[in-house]
């Protein structure tokens, strides 16, 4: 069976873009596997409306057709998600923070009774036995510190949903000393499987 890479594109960046540089070189590591790209800032997540929630939270069997219509974009990042084994996820750091393309993006995509349940003894994710990269880039934010919301948040949400296995992979603090910290996001690209 042929290997799914889905890979999240995020930075506003079309042209220099350090995230998307290790994004492309991550997915580069299957060069078997089949590729889903979804660059956030090509093609925007729209933000959730009132219209949007009330679709959301009515049964499915219960939805109108203009409810159905609203969630098509929604079901559709989902359905990437579900169709992928490896998820490659770039995560530029802005202002201490994943980028609002990012976390529109997680909006449409954590969903009760689709991606996530709650249970008697808690809620429980969905999406299992798939593996997640994190490719982090940031000026000045170190990678799992005080200050670094983002991986941190990410990791939390990921696994929320049933995405627990996150590997991260930190181009961090590349205004302090770009050289070093590039060459630490390569070491750890070199490291990773070659075969998922």
């Amino acid at each position: 069976m042929t290997h799914t890479v889905l890979r999240l594109d995020a930075s506003a960046r079309l042209q220099d873009s350090v995230t998307r540089d290790l994004t492309g070189r991550i997915t580069a590591r299957w060069p078997e596997a089949r590729i889903i790209h979804r660059d956030l800032a090509e093609t925007p997540v729209p933000q959730l409306t009132e219209t949007w929630l009330n679709a959301n939270f009515t049964p499915a069997d219960q939805r109108s057709p203009a409810q159905a219509e609203t969630l098509t974009f929604s079901d559709e990042l989902v359905n990437e998600l579900q169709q992928a084994d490896t998820i490659v996820i770039a995560l530029p750091v802005y202002n201490f923070a994943p980028p609002a393309a990012l976390k529109a993006w997680i909006d449409h995509v954590a969903r009760v009774g689709v991606t996530f349940r709650y249970t008697e003894n808690g809620p429980e994710g969905l999406l299992n036995g798939k593996r997640v990269i994190l490719a982090m880039a940031s000026g000045g934010t170190g990678a799992g510190s005080e200050i670094d919301f983002a991986s941190t948040y990410m990791r939390h949400i990921l696994g929320f949903i049933g995405l627990s296995d996150v590997t991260l992979v930190a181009a961090d603090q590349l205004a302090l000393d770009a050289e070093s910290s590039l060459a630490k996001a390569s070491g750890q690209i070199e490291s990773l499987p070659a075969v998922a």
